[in-house]
């Protein structure tokens, strides 16, 4: 099975972008499925209905959340009804939506798709995600009721996202780390077979302050006075995040590659797609 995992898309530039790219991307690279992480995807806090449903119409099997899931309070109404909509799944219990769900894939494949989310550095403090993944395995462990199992920890420390790999190592086909908008060049393969990135970076302009027009947050580490709001930066979009190849026979990574596109940083694509 062929997977690509796109990044946070941060404002109008960020979604167009995905929305633009991603048909040709799913039939030049004959993707079998595709999560994007949607957090900031309305003016770089939150998400919408209509852009959920924008971004599932351009090829998105899945959208993926974290901390800013309940920015934008239509998130709230329309959570409960979109199973293709993941928000964390160590919120407490009675949050509105849902943590995981499984989704048949382009090539037939059953795929388990969970969000979950840190808590070093992190606001809201959730339950621990350690505990939401055994859960989240327990209930459709690889190669009994899932074909692939694909974790977005959406976190800040890298060592809680590396430590949480670690941890579904040979039990989930890949942990993608989401919410830094930096794209890391730690992409491998565990020892168990899971393959791993800290982070999958963004899908925005990164002419900006990981997404955001820079001179707000200029100013505020210069003046310690806030002049403005953070405004989404409205520059050509780069689409970063993850390619794998996922074995029919085991459900986990043979190989695993970023994924850059646009005008900021070195363009790259999984060789083995070619």
């Amino acid at each position: 099975m062929r997977l690509l995992f796109l990044g946070d898309m941060v404002g109008k530039t960020g979604r167009t972008a995905v929305w633009e790219q991603l048909p040709g991307l799913i039939s030049d690279f004959k993707l079998d499925f595709v999560i994007v992480n949607g957090e900031n995807a309305a003016g770089g806090f939150g998400i919408t209905e209509d852009i959920f449903r924008e971004t599932i119409a351009a090829g998105a099997d899945v959208v993926t959340t974290g901390n800013h899931v309940w920015d934008q309070r239509d998130a709230l109404a329309f959570a409960p009804r979109e199973e293709r909509f993941l928000r964390p799944s160590n919120f407490p219990k009675g949050t509105p939506g849902r943590g995981s769900g499984v989704y048949i894939a382009r090539s037939g494949a059953r795929v388990l798709v969970a969000n979950i989310m840190g808590r070093v550095f992190m606001h809201p403090e959730l339950d621990d995600p350690f505990q939401a993944g055994e859960r989240e395995l327990a209930a459709c462990p690889l190669g009994e009721q899932a074909d692939a199992v694909i974790i977005d920890f959406h976190a800040e420390a890298t060592s809680e996202k590396m430590c949480f790999a670690h941890f579904v190592d040979g039990r989930a086909s890949l942990v993608v780390g989401t919410h830094t908008h930096q794209p890391t060049g730690d992409h491998q393969i565990l020892n168990g077979g899971t393959g791993y990135m800290s982070d999958a970076g963004m899908c925005g302009d990164y002419d900006s302050s990981l997404g955001m027009d820079k001179e707000e947050p200029l100013n505020r580490f210069l003046s310690k006075v806030p002049k403005g709001r953070f405004e989404a930066a409205t520059g050509p979009a780069t689409l970063c995040g993850v390619g794998v190849d996922i074995s029919d026979r085991t459900g986990l990574t043979e190989r695993i590659a970023p994924f850059r596109r646009g005008p900021r940083l070195e363009e790259t694509a999984p060789s083995f797609w070619s």
